[in-house]
This record gives C-alpha cells, sequence and structure tokens, in this order.
C-alpha cells in the first residue's frame, strides 16, 4: 500500500555523508517508498565515497558557495528528468579550525560561511529548481535542531545560524506561494548520533544528558528524523506548510524531571 502516495515520485537528496547521516537515512526510506532518488555532493571525494556505498545512483557535485556549480546542477538534473516532486537539504556547515572560542570570540569569514552554506543554500537551490518543482504538491525539506534558543556552549555559532535557517523556511513558503503550491517545512531533531555531532567537544556528555531528558529515557534515532522527513515530503503533509517539526521525545518539557534534579542536587557544582 502507498500511504505515503510517493511511488515513482523523484526526490533530490543533499547531505549524504556516510551511513549515519540523515540524508542517508531518509534517502534508502523514499528509495524502499519506491521513489527515484538523485544525490548531490560537495566534492568528487564525496561522490566517490558515496559511489561505493550506492553503486550505479546517480549522484552530481555542487558546492554550494558557487552559484555556477548551482546552476550547472540544474541544467544537469533536468537531463535527468522532467520534474522533481521533492528537495531534502540536509546540509551544514562549521569551520572551527580557530579553535573553539566563546560566541563573541566567533570569527566573521567563519561565520559568514557557516550561513552561506548551511542557510542561504536553501535559497539559492529553491531558486534555482523552482521551475522544476512540481507546483502543485512540491514539497521542500530542510533539517534543522529542537531549539535555537538553547544557548549550549559547544554548539556555538551553529544554533544562530539555524535560526536564520528556521525563519527562509517561513519566507520561502511565502514567497513560493505567489505562484505555486510548493511546501517549505523542517524537521527539527533533538540530539542525534552523527558523524558530524562526534567532532562537537563535550557532545557525548549533552548527548547522554538530554537522553536522560527524554520522557522515553531513550535519545531519538536517526531513522526516526527520516521517516518525518519522508512524510513531510508526501502528499500526505499536503496542510503543513512553513513549519518546524520537532522531533525530541518530549525532552523541552522534561528538564525539571525530578530524577535529573535529584542527581544534580546530590552533586552540585562548587560555588
Amino acid at each position: 500500500m502507498d500511504f505515503l502516495q510517493l511511488k515513482d515520485k523523484t526526490v533530490l537528496v543533499f547531505g549524504v555523508a556516510n551511513r549515519k547521516s540523515i540524508a542517508w537515512h531518509t534517502a534508502r526510506l523514499l528509495e524502499e517508498l519506491g521513489v527515484r532518488v538523485l544525490y548531490s555532493v560537495r566534492s568528487s571525494e564525496r561522490k566517490e565515497q558515496l559511489t561505493k556505498l550506492l553503486g550505479d545512483a546517480t549522484i552530481f557535485v555542487c558546492d554550494f558557495e558557487k552559484q555556477e556549480d548551482i546552476d550547472q546542477l540544474k541544467s544537469d538534473v533536468s537531463q535527468e528528468c522532467d520534474q522533481l516532486h521533492g528537495i531534502l537539504h540536509s546540509v551544514a556547515f562549521a569551520d572551527y579550525s580557530a579553535g573553539w572560542l566563546s560566541f563573541h570570540e566567533t570569527p566573521r569569514p567563519a561565520f559568514l560561511q557557516a550561513v552561506d552554506i548551511s542557510c542561504f543554500s536553501l535559497i539559492a537551490i529553491s531558486n534555482a529548481f523552482r521551475d522544476l518543482l512540481d507546483s502543485e504538491n512540491g514539497s521542500v525539506v530542510t533539517i534543522s535542531i529542537s531549539t535555537t534558543r538553547m544557548a549550549a556552549e559547544n554548539y556555538g555559532y551553529m544554533a544562530p545560524v539555524k535560526a536564520a535557517l528556521d525563519s527562509t523556511v517561513c519566507f520561502l513558503a511565502k514567497s513560493f506561494s505567489e505562484f505555486s503550491r510548493v511546501r517549505f517545512n523542517a524537521v527539527c531533531p533533538g540530539l542525534l548520533k552523527t558523524s558530524a555531532s562526534a567532532g562537537i567537544p563535550g557532545y557525548v556528555d549533552s548527548y547522554l544528558y538530554a537522553e536522560q531528558a527524554t520522557l522515553r529515557k531513550k535519545a531519538v534515532q536517526t531513522s526516526e528524523v527520516a521517516n518525518a522527513a519522508a512524510f513531510l515530503l508526501s502528499p500526505r503533509s499536503s496542510g503543513i506548510n512553513a513549519q518546524g517539526i520537532v522531533l525530541d521525545a518530549g525532552m523541552s518539557i522534561n528538564y525539571f524531571d525530578s530524577k535529573l534534579v535529584e542527581g544534580y542536587m546530590q552533586s552540585p557544582p562548587a560555588p
């Protein structure tokens, strides 16, 4: 039964890095549902790596920092299909080569590059593919985070960048509504085990705390994020537009869980 009505649709997926990626899990699920998935990665090296995982899948190379790459991608995809039914934008980048600094010390070039790749890229590809997207049932989905109001030191300037991404979703939905019914939404997961997160200092401790703060005492799984993304890409979510769907297993309402408070009070930090 094709409940999600995705069989024989075509979806362009950005951001597969490896088997732990949200984009990887979503793409594999889409393929199981009968979707033709086209892939786009940032470099030839990443394409070579992905080819080993995907075999004869169609993989393009596009560096979001180069408008000519985006234009070429549009041309290349147009040669592969007459219409796109969806786009998954699962892309984020931050340059921490200057070291882990306090937020107010964030280097201007690093911040602006992160905005360009992680946020403006959604605007750029949406604009490039506006004529190829299904104007009646098209769906664009990006991956954000569960909250951009939590000032976690180790997440640094990426939270403001994700906040910009969340706002961009709303403005794109409004802008595209002038000439189409293409929808724009975000999946906003809590802490996940991914290769990208593994490089964040102190992330494991934050992840373990977040897991205990969930109502089920089990962290959000990448497969659950993929399920939500597939739903938002499908016609079954036709009434959802300009939204961020939070997947945090109840964490955001449970910070004052009695056991968490008790554990802290038994060993509070030194004054």
